[in-house]
């Protein structure tokens, strides 16, 4: 980080203390500026985040190729949300301690684990491990979607996974196949909120080693409040079952 950008975090920091604070790093032009941003955290002396329409505001100044927060008597170690959070904008992130001024930079590795990540909902959840494996087993890419912690609770509110799998490249099959996602509702909630991959017999996962055995058939997923894991798929879980989604791409099996 050039001194003049790592003054003006230290300065941001100070202000905004005990509150985290954020900002983005920019390139404009040849120089590098830092862009200052509000906390619009519902919690901001415990995380933060930054409102689309000011991220947006950045990148008509130039672009961003950083972001920067602080972490309000606490070390510059990132959390696994700050972790989930930099995979999924691929960018390079900066946590400065504060009153401790130490830096850290987190480089985003490009793939994150399928198996053993922690939950952190928008980041890394239930769809995220879904939409990874796709990437990585058939190539497939989805857009980024926007989603509120607790959106399944809510019976006025949009049920996500119904509304938006068609849009998606899904469709609706009768008996499951490897590769098809499975969309449950687990506890009290007013919509089908939860979803994982079908694997069928075979638990192996792209690059990984599973350490699954056993007959399966064999389900992926990501449960609210625990790491990302391979089940069996039978009795509870396939009573929660509401819709079993196949995407276009992919050629059923005969």
């Amino acid at each position: 980080m050039l001194k003049h950008i790592l003054a003006a975090v230290q300065k941001h920091a100070a202000a905004e203390y005990p509150r985290e604070c954020c900002g983005l790093i920019l390139v404009v032009g040849r120089k590098q500026l830092y862009f200052p941003c509000a906390n619009v955290a519902i919690e901001p002396t415990e995380e933060f985040r930054i409102a689309p329409e000011q991220y947006a505001e950045a990148e008509e100044q130039g672009e961003v190729i950083g972001i920067v927060h602080s972490h309000p008597d606490a070390t510059s170690r990132p959390s696994p949300r700050d972790l989930a959070i930099c995979e999924a904008t691929g960018l390079p992130w900066y946590i400065l301690s504060w009153p401790e001024g130490d830096l850290r930079a987190v480089m985003p590795t490009g793939e994150a684990p399928l198996l053993g990540r922690p939950f952190v909902h928008g980041a890394w959840d239930c769809w995220q491990v879904c939409a990874d494996w796709y990437k990585r087993e058939w190539g497939l890419d989805f857009p980024p979607y926007a989603r509120e912690d607790g959106w399944w609770e809510q019976a006025s509110g949009p049920s996500l996974y119904e509304q938006a799998y068609e849009a998606a490249g899904f469709y609706q099959a009768d008996q499951p196949q490897r590769g098809d996602m499975i969309v449950m509702a687990v506890g009290r909630t007013a919509h089908p909120n939860h979803a994982g991959i079908y694997l069928g017999a075979d638990p192996a996962l792209p690059g990984e080693d599973s350490g699954t055995f056993g007959l399966g058939p064999f389900l992926l997923h990501h449960l609210y409040g625990r790491p990302s894991e391979i089940i069996v798929f039978g009795g509870p879980w396939y009573d929660r079952t509401r819709l079993i989604l196949r995407h276009k791409n992919v050629q059923p099996t005969t």
